[in-house]
């Protein structure tokens, strides 16, 4: 909870101890109404600094119940509760218990749903971040119904900046609408993730570029399905405060929403969903090589930007001979479908995701690295039989046909959320089935590790001990690795 948060609901606690405890012995009508004046500018000031949430809206409420209550004390002169009119005794009852009920929500339900923090990243750099909205000329949408629509994307770039403890923070999401499928998908309102525009990142919009590097090298990340770009902040901010440009991409149909800057609203193809076998939909067959085209255009857009970036920023910044790309779920799908059809990315991290037929044919010729669980934590978490088999076995069969260094780390106890942001979003965030067993902190701990040693190996050729064999500091983690003499695969 934010500081007015707290004291709104330590407030409203007070007064509501004040109405039930404190009336029926002193003059409560100067008690209610000194602690019902505290909380009316103390909720307006948090309206008004903080900003409102539906969270709040028991805390809202309670101040106009409290106001209420203050106009049926009696009078201290007036007689006693037995004289008092059965009507007015009852509806006194009543905003009590009302009150009551508010309060608990006012201190739940914020506190549930909280308005989380990320994490400072450990790396020496701050955060700059800029977004655009790219359009592919030479390819049409095959998601709409107009030939003449072209392919839109838009990419949030994050990189290492200049720090500036005084500057604004960018909000995590701007646009918490992309999410009404999410929520519709947890039969859940709409406005349920609203409150995220109130998160702030770690990153600053239009900072300048960090001075320490020439230029740093670059990683493209694809979220999951029902995804967003902004959807792995946690590793996306600890990568980039180590020294890596991220361009994180929203691909309309796949990814949960996406809103263009004329306003447009794009939302998942629910042909990408199948309820009876949630882990592979059959339309997605078909649309995995065009989705992977999507990579080879943002390549391409990045060399463009390295030439001329209209911000004026990160102009000659990006080292375009050292690319990568992560991602997760369907991200980690298309991750694979990339990897295989352009030579540029030279490192290649998949987290939880199955691999497409062609790619388990042809196998990859770049350093991949796969972060996963064993098939009994997918389980536990509800995966069907058929989902879990087809994850493991493609992810094993491209791991063992590897033409280049390969990784296998398997972390039991992580459920499939813990790969996101999914589990900041509650602290019982594993009641709710969007984290596992294994801690949160600790999952996340894990993905960054793993990660920044994998990049930090293969993109900038920096010995790294944990890629070795098993590491002491992470016993849970289940590794397996195989070398290959082909470490590393030419820039095109």
């Amino acid at each position: 909870m934010r500081p007015l948060e707290i004291v709104l609901a330590f407030s409203e606690v007070l007064t509501f101890l004040v109405l039930v405890l404190v009336t029926p012995r002193l003059r409560a009508g100067r008690w209610l109404l000194t602690s019902t004046l505290a909380c009316v500018p103390l909720a307006a000031g948090q309206v008004l600094f903080e900003g409102a949430r539906w969270q709040l809206v028991p805390a809202y409420t309670l101040s106009i119940v409290f106001l209420l209550a203050t106009r049926l004390q009696p009078p201290s002169s007036s007689t006693s509760g037995r004289s008092r009119p059965l009507r007015r005794r009852c509806v006194a009852g009543l905003i009590i218990i009302l009150a009551g009920a508010a309060t608990v929500l006012a201190v739940a339900l914020p506190a549930v749903v909280p308005v989380f923090h990320f994490p400072r990243p450990l790396g020496p750099y701050a955060i700059g971040t800029l977004t655009y909205h790219w359009v592919d000329a030479t390819r049409s949408d095959i998601f709409t119904h107009d030939p003449n629509d072209a392919r839109e994307l838009m990419v949030q770039i994050w990189y290492p900046a200049q720090a500036d403890p005084s500057a604004p923070r960018a909000p995590y999401v701007e646009h918490p609408e992309i999410l009404g499928p999410v929520a519709r998908l947890l039969h859940l309102p709409d406005f349920i993730f609203g409150h995220l525009k109130l998160v702030a990142s770690n990153a600053t919009r239009s900072a300048l570029v960090a001075p320490d590097e020439p230029a740093y090298p670059v990683l493209i990340f694809l979220s999951g399905r029902d995804g967003y770009r902004q959807s792995n902040t946690f590793q996306v901010e600890e990568l980039v405060s180590r020294g890596y440009i991220v361009a994180g991409v929203d691909q309309p149909y796949a990814s949960a929403g996406v809103v263009f800057p004329d306003g447009r609203l794009i939302t998942m193809d629910p042909r990408l969903y199948d309820p009876a076998h949630p882990g592979h939909a059959a339309f997605l067959d078909g649309v995995v090589p065009f989705l992977a085209q999507d990579v080879t255009f943002v390549l391409d857009r990045l060399a463009a930007l390295n030439q001329t970036d209209p911000d004026g920023i990160l102009t000659g910044r990006l080292d375009l001979q050292r690319e990568g790309m992560f991602g997760v779920s369907l991200g980690g799908i298309f991750t694979g479908e990339a990897c295989l059809k352009d030579s540029r990315l030279r490192a290649c991290l998949v987290m939880d995701a199955f691999m497409p037929a062609d790619v388990v044919r042809a196998g990859l010729e770049q350093p991949t690295m796969w972060i996963s669980r064993d098939a009994q934590s997918m389980q536990r978490e509800g995966w069907t039989a058929a989902d879990i088999d087809e994850t493991q076995t493609t992810m094993r069969a491209v791991y063992g046909s590897l033409r280049a260094d390969g990784y296998l780390v398997l972390v039991p106890g992580m459920f499939h959320p813990d790969f996101t942001d999914a589990p900041l979003l509650s602290p019982l965030s594993s009641l709710v089935g969007l984290s596992g067993p294994l801690d949160a902190q600790r999952s996340h701990a894990i993905v960054n590790a793993y990660s920044l040693a994998f990049f930090d190996h293969y993109l900038k050729s920096q010995p790294t001990p944990l890629l070795a064999g098993p590491a002491t500091q992470y016993p849970e983690v289940l590794f397996d690795s195989h070398p290959s003499p082909a470490v590393a695969v030419p820039a095109r």
